[in-house]
């Protein structure tokens, strides 16, 4: 596969090292469902939203979750489960398909599917009913540390988030003992040694049906009444 084309990807092997660690712990921590047990050559399911398909209405429509969970998120379960069908990788946990394929330009659409499996059930958690505000105090401190205030961390994830040509995401990431901004393209993640905090999907079918063209509006509602900062401090550790 050829490597992600952005400055936050070192190299195959230390993508592969970040994701079979820090990626996997947050997986079994934060996203409950994704696992399932090594003996077990059972499909990899949709994992349950974390709230009903209303509950971030207006910022974000029913109609909108039933396409891009329904639909899409379905879809790239479908798609996984077929392609792993009778392969050595059919009995393995997503976040341990996802290392397994890192970087193997014959195992792209796997990769593809299994990482925006992984990447839009992080989403989901990324976001609550009656979201935003201010961040748990522990949170609070560290972005005040990084970025100097709440404001000024939800502008750089704001301009992340715009500044994406074409699709990909946003990520709140821990960088060691300092917090940042980056953002990928496509079903990429983040690089090695960063550990993600929290997510907001740019793809189209995140915000067409409600926004059309309007990214900026669909960007900024979610980071003032949906973002999820009780899910970055859980990730945080």
């Amino acid at each position: 596969m050829k490597l992600p084309q952005h400055s936050n990807v070192s190299s195959g092997v230390d993508r592969r090292h970040f994701l079979g660690a820090s990626f996997g712990l947050i997986a079994a921590a934060s996203l409950g469902g994704l696992a399932r047990p090594a003996s077990a050559a059972s499909p990899i399911v949709l994992p349950p939203l974390p709230y009903a398909d209303s509950a971030l209405a207006p910022i974000i429509s029913a109609n909108t979750i039933g396409f891009h969970y329904g639909k899409h998120h379905k879809g790239y379960v479908d798609n996984l489960n077929r392609l792993l069908a009778g392969s050595d990788l059919a009995d393995l946990p997503l976040d341990k398909i996802v290392a397994a394929v890192t970087g193997k330009a014959d195992k792209t659409a796997i990769f593809n599917n299994a990482a925006q499996i992984w990447n839009h059930t992080f989403y989901w958690n990324s976001l609550r009913p009656n979201g935003g505000g201010e961040p748990p105090a522990a949170l609070k401190q560290k972005i005040e540390a990084s970025f100097g205030s709440v404001d000024a961390l939800k502008k750089e994830l704001a301009a992340a988030a715009m500044g994406q040509f074409g699709s990909g995401w946003a990520w709140l990431v821990a960088d060691g003992d300092k917090l940042k901004v980056v953002k990928t393209g496509n079903a990429d993640l983040p690089a090695a040694g960063l550990k993600p905090l929290l997510t907001i999907d740019v793809w189209e079918h995140a915000y067409y049906l409600d926004y059309q063209n309007r990214r900026a509006d669909y960007v900024n509602a979610l980071l003032d009444k949906l973002i999820n900062w009780e899910f970055a401090l859980q990730n945080l550790g």
